[in-house]
């Protein structure tokens, strides 16, 4: 692994943790300090933080970490519970065994996520394990707007969840799997939208930046 990824991944890690809180001022000066490596190493992985929406890069302020506003949260929550049951029965038109097998993997990864306290981990591949669903429903569009929705409530769940928002207490996606086998659409889609309000009602809606953040002894070497 490089040293670029090895520090992408602690940095990614210390958001999700909320060991760095949203609106988090993110000075490369400290960060290099504490990485021990130079100005513009830190910036390649600050910007790949951005592209990814977990950081905000504004020019002459630098850069902090994203804070999406609690209406966001909510709004993008919304937006799963109304859209991701109604794409089941369309999604079951094409589901087989080899789908099956395929997803039932991806569960066994996050579970090994969950296992070994890998927020971040969790957070992705549970975003990717919903996406991948919408994708097999067979409408591009809609698809492609699961997929946004995925990604920006990683960072939601980044902000505001917590270590319940994306674990068993919101259920175990195997159960939807099991659903999908059997091709119960009306039970995987209610399944669908009470795992989404679990994790809606989860959000805990306050979070505070710490200016006073000790990146030496957060990342020091």
């Amino acid at each position: 692994m490089s040293n670029d990824e090895i520090i992408y991944r602690q940095m990614l890690n210390a958001i999700v943790e909320h060991q760095l809180p949203p609106g988090a001022r993110l000075p490369e000066d400290r960060l290099s300090e504490a990485f021990g490596v130079s100005r513009t190493g830190i910036r390649k992985v600050l910007q790949r933080l951005a592209l990814e929406h977990f950081v905000v890069i504004e020019k002459n302020k630098g850069a902090q970490v994203n804070h999406p506003s609690k209406a966001e949260a909510l709004e993008v929550l919304d937006s799963r519970i109304l859209i991701e049951p109604q794409l089941i029965p369309d999604l079951l038109t094409h589901w087989n065994a080899e789908h099956s097998e395929r997803f039932r993997i991806m569960v066994t990864e996050e579970k090994h996520a969950e296992d070994s306290n890998q927020l971040a981990d969790s957070i992705q591949l549970t975003a990717r394990f919903h996406y991948e669903l919408a994708t097999l429903a067979g409408n591009k569009v809609l698809a492609s707007f699961v997929q946004q929705l995925c990604y920006r409530s990683s960072l939601i769940l980044a902000a505001y969840g917590t270590r319940g928002s994306v674990g068993c207490e919101c259920g175990d996606h195997s159960e939807l799997l099991e659903l999908f086998d059997k091709g119960h659409a009306d039970e995987a889609q209610n399944w669908m939208t009470h795992h989404l309000k679990h994790i809606k009602s989860s959000l805990i809606l306050e979070s505070k930046a710490d200016e006073n953040i000790d990146f030496q002894r957060l990342f020091g070497r």
